[in-house]
């Protein structure tokens, strides 16, 4: 028998709605999942990709992670993984470091033998390079074996690739697919010909705000077949205030639904709709802060012909641009490129740089579909906590940054931009005018204390970029 802690989409570095709590909070969940496995000395840990949020983690991001796999590794609990989308490199990996150093093991085509169950892995695939895959595993001499990857599969809801398809180019049967990359855990029965049991972990912390449900991980046994059971972990309280205003019921009746729940130091997301009054968002959401929140978060649903600025939050100015760059139907290299010259953490000496970098890694990726020009709220508006899912690299969860509005950002790993818009014609002037933005933006985080991180934190280990 082999029983495993299934984990992953941890993207430790993400620091969610700019406060340096939720960092922290990320790395925490993590914690979390080695203390349970250490204590109920399972036979290993499997991370399904996305240990990190971002593939360039700050120094305190990369010695947090460190600290944990010494955690599992003094009490002889091996680590495996694979590379998910957001941490994904074009050279050497993070999780290569943390092998070089014993603490980790990289799956791939090679079995490793876990118990009396071999383990393969395969990193996250671009659409591009899927139909050329060729699975090729070796053989193992064991009971059981298990494939762990990253990416979004059917049969699962918003899936983009038939796991039937990953199975059949595999030389070797499979008995169960480790999934990561959809934050809603779900479990599903392949059958004929390949009666393979396929689930997702899901994340270890909120991404998004439509991450509703309690936060875990999977425990699988492989024994008699294939045995997953869902955990739950503590982690930081949301607290979703949905209010339905009947005519004439406005701000003080949205007080009234936020007072009655307990808002220590919890992320406070209100939803408002219905045939009631405008409110401001900002008032409701200082009120919050009153409470004790650490985060409140309010969108007003509804729409007002002569008063369309109640949708907006200005409590959050990132929010305000993000919902105009949503508006403007950019492709996703465009979204992704407004958010790097935006970004708050990124010195304004390093975006060309930084730019140029991820137009390459498009290319490289034969990712050409990225530079096709979306329509309108539609691509723009996509499921954030799932979008994550279907992006590249660095587009993946700022999607998930959802957060401020409760809606889908601009990209899927945050966030009105010409310069953006210009990559729809060859990313020249991609620093533009979301430069001055960027300043703006940047400006305010500094001057509130949330904003950019100690330029020592961005040390990132030159010899693994």
């Amino acid at each position: 028998m082999t029983r495993v802690i299934h984990t992953g989409d941890t993207h430790l570095g993400y620091q969610q709605y700019h406060v340096p709590e939720r960092r922290q909070d990320f790395l925490a969940a993590f914690r979390q999942v080695a203390a349970d496995a250490v204590a109920d000395d399972v036979d290993a840990v499997v991370h399904a990709g996305d240990l990190f949020h971002d593939r360039r983690p700050t120094l305190p991001d990369i010695m947090g992670a460190l600290d944990v796999l010494e955690t599992l590794a003094d009490a002889d609990v091996p680590f495996l993984a694979v590379v998910g989308n957001h941490e994904a490199k074009r050279d050497a990996q993070w999780l290569d470091l943390y092998e070089s150093l014993g603490l980790a093991t990289r799956l791939g085509d090679a079995p490793v033998t876990v118990g009396d169950t071999a383990f393969y892995g395969l990193d996250f695939v671009p659409r591009a390079n899927r139909d050329d895959l060729d699975l090729d595993l070796e053989a193992h001499d064991t009971e059981h074996a298990a494939l762990v990857t990253h990416g979004l599969f059917e049969p699962f809801d918003l899936g983009d690739w038939d796991v039937g398809e990953l199975l059949e180019s595999a030389d070797v049967a499979v008995d169960a697919v480790l999934l990561g990359d959809n934050h809603d855990p779900g479990t599903k029965r392949v059958e004929e010909p390949y009666e393979t049991w396929v689930t997702y972990c899901g994340s270890t912390e909120r991404a998004s705000a439509d991450e509703r449900a309690d936060r875990g991980y999977n425990v699988v046994t492989f024994d008699d077949g294939v045995d997953v059971r869902r955990r739950g972990l503590e982690t930081r309280e949301f607290v979703f205030v949905d209010v339905d205003l009947g005519p004439g019921e406005g701000v003080e009746r949205v007080r009234e639904r936020v007072e009655q729940h307990d808002l220590a130091d919890a992320v406070v997301h209100v939803s408002v709709d219905g045939d009631g009054e405008p409110i401001a968002p900002a008032t409701v959401e200082e009120f919050a802060h009153d409470q004790g929140a650490l985060v409140a978060r309010v969108t007003d649903r509804r729409e007002f012909a002569d008063e369309a600025e109640v949708d907006v939050s200005f409590a959050d100015p990132d929010e305000a641009v993000r919902e105009r760059v949503r508006d403007l139907g950019l492709s996703r290299a465009a979204r992704e490129i407004d958010e790097a010259v935006r970004e708050s953490k990124l010195a304004d000496s390093n975006v060309d740089d930084a730019v140029e970098e991820r137009v390459r890694d498009l290319v490289d990726d034969g990712d050409l579909d990225a530079f096709q020009r979306a329509p309108a709220d539609t691509d723009a508006d996509a499921d954030p906590g799932q979008a994550d899912r279907d992006a590249t690299p660095e587009a993946a969860n700022d999607a998930e940054a959802t957060d401020a509005a409760g809606e889908a950002p601009a990209s899927p790993d945050d966030d009105e931009s010409a310069g953006a818009a210009d990559v729809d014609g060859g990313a020249a002037d991609a620093h533009g005018d979301t430069a001055d933005l960027d300043r703006d933006t940047a400006g305010a985080d500094q001057a509130a204390g949330d904003g950019a991180d100690d330029p020592e934190d961005q040390s990132t280990m030159e010899e693994y970029l």
